[in-house]
């Protein structure tokens, strides 16, 4: 027999062998990088006995682009057309004293839920290196690319979550290596669920399978069984075993509890329609039913971005609104269903905008890059309602009282979740890396937000 026949009869397999091979897929990859992660961050020590845990899991939601301080949650009514533009109109929420811009009227009902955090600052306009801060709490350009956020709390809650998810979740796509595991590697990378939880049907990539019905995969599985000789003649292996107990939890994966998080369907349609039926609000309700579970990290990267140099009226009238229903809809729905108290939101993206609109063309009313001052949103999780912290000047333009930086913000979350933000990371090289840059020249910080914890 020649080698070139060998070698094309081994590459002939029937489809059930094809079957068989891939049993383990997607759904095997996420519980491979689940255990990978879990086994490291068993032998990751924190610095100090970590606080009492008030965070158990976190739902960040992402305005990548960066959305309007001024439009928004810190609106300037008296300063004039030149920064205003068309919204010129204010709303009273339901804390006295604190109010709204217009577009926010469903957020305006809840302000005893949420505290705004409107003097957030680092100075820096550029996408990717602020969202890089936003992410990290590092400052962009130094020789480590450090883990976002929600890889720390994977590495960190591994230990303790047994869920059948990862327990770093993107919707539905990440937003590049700045929200991604950096040195600490691919078992701390995002799981971005791809789909679109508005659709008929969530097809979640590795759990839901596009095209294919759940009779059918029940289908397969019944016939991978009967062809798994193997398991059945070693089944007293502690090889076999080990990998039947994967294969059953892969399988638990694609086709039980852990697609059933993912089925939206199972909710009431009054309950759907509250959130709003658009891709913003199905994603913040797949967010509430992935904490029930115990998901650590949830982000929701805002579907279409915020980055509006030009045609920033109609694009923020398009979307602020659905920003609005469905943040909204979250912050109530974890409060009726108890789980506000142990579940931390917060709602920013990487910079805000400019307080002055560019009225000549190319930009025809638009807002650019600012991060002089910006606008948070934190709610639960052991952030107390209704509080502003901070202000800015009259226009929107600097921080006029009690500046938040980047590791103020990050080092309160970590707090909240019994994370210490001075514990080493594992790098790979053994290099000294923290959680969080101390306070130093080069990393401005006033404080943790004691003021609403």
């Amino acid at each position: 027999m020649s080698t070139k026949h060998i070698s094309a009869e081994a590459t002939q397999i029937s489809r059930r062998e094809a079957m068989r091979r891939g049993l383990c897929g997607a759904g095997g990859m996420l519980l491979a990088d689940h255990l990978g992660a879990s086994a490291l961050a068993a032998e990751t020590q924190p610095a100090k006995p970590a606080a009492k845990v008030k965070a158990k899991s976190v739902i960040q939601i992402f305005l990548w682009g960066g959305m309007s301080q001024n439009d928004t949650w810190d609106p300037k009514p008296d300063s004039g057309k030149e920064y205003l533009g068309e919204f010129n109109k204010v709303i009273p929420t339901n804390v006295d004293g604190i109010q709204l811009g217009a577009l926010f009227p469903e957020l305006a009902k809840q302000a005893d839920k949420y505290s705004i955090i409107r003097s957030m600052t680092h100075g820096i306009n550029g996408h990717e290196t602020a969202a890089y801060l936003m992410q990290t709490g590092h400052s962009p350009g130094e020789r480590l690319a450090y883990p976002s956020v929600g890889a720390v709390f994977a590495l960190f809650k591994s230990p303790e979550y047994k869920g059948m998810l990862p327990p770093y979740i993107v919707m539905t796509k990440a937003a590049g290596r700045f929200s991604e595991e950096g040195f600490l590697g691919p078992g701390f990378k995002p799981f971005a669920t791809g789909g679109d939880p508005n659709s008929a049907r969530f097809e979640v990539e590795g759990v839901v399978a596009k095209g294919i019905t759940d009779e059918r995969q029940k289908a397969r599985r019944q016939l991978l069984d009967k062809m798994d000789i193997m398991g059945t003649t070693m089944a007293a292996s502690p090889q076999i075993a080990a990998a039947k107990e994967a294969k059953e939890a892969a399988y638990e994966l694609i086709l039980g509890a852990g697609k059933e998080v993912f089925d939206l369907s199972k909710e009431k349609p009054e309950l759907r329609d509250r959130y709003g039926r658009h891709t913003f609000g199905q994603e913040c309700l797949a967010a509430r039913r992935m904490v029930e579970t115990g998901v650590p990290y949830i982000t929701i990267n805002y579907p279409g971005g915020w980055d509006t140099h030009s045609g920033h009226f109609p694009k923020m009238k398009r979307q602020a609104p659905q920003l609005d229903q469905g943040l909204a809809a979250l912050i109530q729905d974890l409060h009726d269903h108890g789980l506000l108290e142990n579940t931390l939101v917060w709602c920013c993206g990487e910079f805000g905008r400019t307080p002055k609109i560019y009225w000549e063309p190319p930009w025809n009313g638009g807002r650019h890059h600012y991060g002089n001052v910006f606008s948070v949103l934190v709610a639960g999780g052991g952030f107390k309602g209704g509080r502003i912290v901070g202000s800015s000047d009259e226009i929107g333009g600097e921080v006029k009282e009690r500046p938040v930086y980047p590791v103020d913000l990050m080092g309160s979350i970590y707090q909240l979740a019994g994370i210490d933000h001075n514990a080493l990371l594992p790098h790979p090289l053994g290099l000294e890396a923290h959680v969080l840059p101390a306070p130093s020249d080069k990393v401005k910080s006033a404080g943790l937000l004691k003021e609403i914890m």
